[in-house]
Parts: C-alpha cells; sequence; structure tokens
C-alpha cells in the first residue's frame, strides 16, 4: 500500500501535471470505484484542479467550487500518466482522468478490488475522510509520545494506526522499528523515556529519508515504480535475508494479509516471535531463539 512517503510524491508529481488544469472527463471503467453518489460524479468535469492534499494514505484532488476527489490506493491500486485520452485496459484500469495535457490512469492489479474514490464538498466533507493521525514530520515530541501512548498496544499496531499516527503503514513500520532497534510487539506504555524518544527521531529521520530518495529515483518524470517492497529496505520483504546491520537472518510474523518482518537480534534481544501458522505447525518445537533457529535448519 502507498504510504507517506510514496503518496507525498505522488502528490508533487501531480502538482506539477494537473494543478490549474481543468478536469476535462472523468472515465469509470469500474463501478466498484466510486463509493458515493452525492455530489454526482460528473459535476467535477469541466472544474479546474486547484489544490492537492495528502490525507493520511488518501490523495485529495481540490477542485473549484469546493468540491474533492478522494482517492485511496489501498494495497494495488497505482496511478500512472499517460498521454492525454489514453485507453483504459478493462481488466486492470478503474478510471482515467483527463486534463488538457494528459491522462491520470488509476489502476488495481489482481482479483480484490479495494482502491476507492469519493468526492465530497467543502472541509466538512474532506474530514469526514481523516482518521486524523498525527502528523509525525511536523510534531514535536511530546505530541508523538502522547499520541503513541494514547492506548496500550504494541508498537507495530500503534505506528500503523491512521488514528494515531498518519501515513504509516506495513513496510515504513518495519524499516523503523528496525532502526530504531525495538520489537514490534513491545508495548507502547511499557517503553522507557530514552526508547520514546530514539523512536520519535528515527520515525521522522525514517520518513524524511525515504521521501528524499524517492524524490531522487522519480526526479521530473511520474513515479511509475511504486512498491512496498525495495531493494534497499532493511527487513521489509526481506525474510531469510541477512540483517543489513548484523547479518542475521530475517524474521516474520504472518497475519492476514500482511507481515510485520524484524530482524531477532537487533530487536529482540535474541528472541523468536512466534509466527502463528509456524508455531502451530511446530508446536513445542517451535524455536525461541536464533540458536534453536539455527540447529532446527541443521537438522
Amino acid at each position: 500500500m502507498p504510504e507517506l512517503p510514496d503518496v507525498t510524491v505522488y502528490i508533487e508529481a501531480l502538482d506539477k501535471r494537473i494543478v490549474g488544469q481543468p478536469l476535462e472527463a472523468l472515465r469509470i471503467v469500474s463501478p466498484s470505484l466510486l463509493k458515493t453518489a452525492r455530489p454526482p460524479i460528473r459535476s467535477a468535469e469541466d472544474r479546474k484542479v486547484v489544490r492537492l492534499r495528502r490525507i493520511g494514505k488518501r490523495i485529495a484532488v481540490g477542485l473549484e467550487g469546493d468540491l474533492w476527489l478522494v482517492l485511496h490506493l489501498m494495497i494495488a491500486g497505482r496511478l500512472h500518466w499517460r498521454e492525454r485520452g489514453a485507453k483504459l485496459a478493462r481488466k486492470i484500469a478503474h478510471a482515467g482522468f483527463d486534463f488538457p495535457n494528459g491522462t491520470l490512469v488509476l489502476t488495481e492489479f489482481g482479483p480484490k478490488k479495494r482502491a476507492s474514490l469519493h468526492m465530497v464538498e467543502g472541509e466538512a466533507g474532506l474530514a469526514a475522510h481523516d482518521p486524523d493521525g498525527l502528523e509525525v514530520l511536523d510534531a514535536d515530541f511530546e505530541a508523538f509520545r502522547t499520541a503513541l501512548v494514547a492506548e496500550n498496544h504494541t508498537l507495530k499496531r500503534a505506528l500503523t494506526d491512521p488514528r494515531r499516527l498518519s501515513g504509516i503503514g506495513n513496510a515504513y513500520s518495519d524499516e523503523i522499528l528496525h532502526a530504531a532497534r525495538l520489537s514490534p510487539l513491545a508495548m507502547t506504555r511499557a517503553l522507557t523515556p530514552d526508547e520514546t524518544l530514539r523512536l520519535y527521531h528515527v520515525t521522522q529521520a525514517t520518513l524524511a529519508a525515504w521521501i528524499d530518495r524517492l524524490r531522487a529515483e522519480v526526479g521530473e518524470g511520474f513515479p511509475e515504480k511504486v512498491t512496498a517492497f525495495r531493494p534497499d529496505m532493511a527487513v521489509h520483504g526481506k525474510y531469510q535475508k541477512p540483517c543489513p546491520v548484523c547479518g542475521t537472518p530475517i524474521q516474520r510474523i504472518r497475519y492476514a494479509d500482511n507481515e510485520t518482518n524484524y530482524c531477532p537480534r537487533c530487536q529482540t534481544d535474541g528472541k523468536l516471535l512466534a509466527d502463528r501458522a509456524f508455531s502451530r505447525l511446530l508446536g513445542k518445537d517451535f524455536p525461541r531463539t536464533i540458536e534453536e533457529l539455527e540447529r532446527l535448519g541443521r537438522t
């Protein structure tokens, strides 16, 4: 799922292309994309784009007349900039937004169609789609600490809760926790003051670094290679690959459609976190430490 760094770079690329341009036509291929009926979606046509805004992981396109198009790409949704009037591939394309200088195409790969488009009026309508999480890059330490400990959850859950912190998902939470040398299952209210401060600084630094990295990668182009699995990530998507800090094989916890990746030496003092499927399979033989895992591998 595109997260804060990816959405930020999407918006910067769109700002250069569509702000000040009229939306000439909106072609919707997949009816499941549109989630609202009022105001009618056709009323967006022939209005200029006047501003863009990130709302968590959503992209909000502000039109004349205080109308907003709110896009949530979910896991597999992606944006592409094509020539004006580009043909929309029916199997993967959800919609095309036609401007005088090009067409913004929204695609979604895979059988599960989760991407959404809402059209709303004014700030009140926009606020209905805002989980109101803290914007970490703009926050001071006290605001971060308050949001983090508002409820006693695991760090993984707290970082990815859009009501607590804005725009952080599965991928960048893994990277943040690895850089902060903290277990994804550590409880928010159990952190020491030094650990909380370290997490605050690392969260800001990690997000800022990835924004800069993605900006450099895109340059003056359009972000066409948005993915949660990047070769230069430290742990996310790197199961059984060596940790770039200590060389220990990266481990994972799988649940539903997600997984948490971590280094047991850097983050959990050499202890393995129980993966539901793996621990059920092995039962009492489930390895509890790196050493036990290595012995299991040799046998």
